[in-house]
């Protein structure tokens, strides 16, 4: 299937720029010095302004290992970014001022550079949409297939 390998590596291609472009905004925006997961787990604890928990937080970003977000997680609370605290016996993490004024930061240079600049490709939105839509479902097929070669 070579369209599948050609998504691949377009993936491949899409997620490095695109880690590199969540780092970068953020230092735009003001706040250096974090990696592409601590800015996505960043906004993922603002998203709504509610409270998440650790396993909502791994759930929302297809993240297995506990440990890698509760080590984002530790640095965004160091720097003052979240604030955690307990609910029973489970960790949640609430986004702090501060936090909240770098994503609002972090939305403002991602309309000025990027927005803009997307829609000077004059992709309609339901066409970026539908593309979303296939990256999920072939999410969906990856996490099946890694399921089954565990198993092998």
């Amino acid at each position: 299937m070579p369209a599948l390998s050609e998504m691949e590596f377009a993936m491949t291609i899409l997620n490095n720029a695109f880690q590199r472009w969540m780092v970068r905004c953020m230092g735009a925006a003001g706040v250096a010095g974090l990696g592409p997961l601590d800015v996505q787990i960043l906004h993922s604890s603002n998203h709504r302004g509610r409270e998440k928990t650790l396993s909502d937080l791994c759930m929302m970003l297809n993240i297995e290992d506990t440990h890698v977000v509760s080590y984002a997680l530790k640095k965004l609370e160091a720097v003052g970014l979240i604030e955690t605290g307990r609910r029973g016996k489970e960790k949640t993490v609430k986004v702090t001022k501060a936090g909240a004024e770098a994503c609002a930061r972090y939305r403002e240079v991602r309309e000025a550079l990027l927005v803009d600049s997307a829609k000077s490709l004059h992709f309609e939105d339901g066409e970026i949409s539908r593309t979303a839509a296939l990256m999920r479902a072939l999410s969906g097929q990856y996490d099946q297939a890694a399921r089954s070669a565990a198993s092998l």
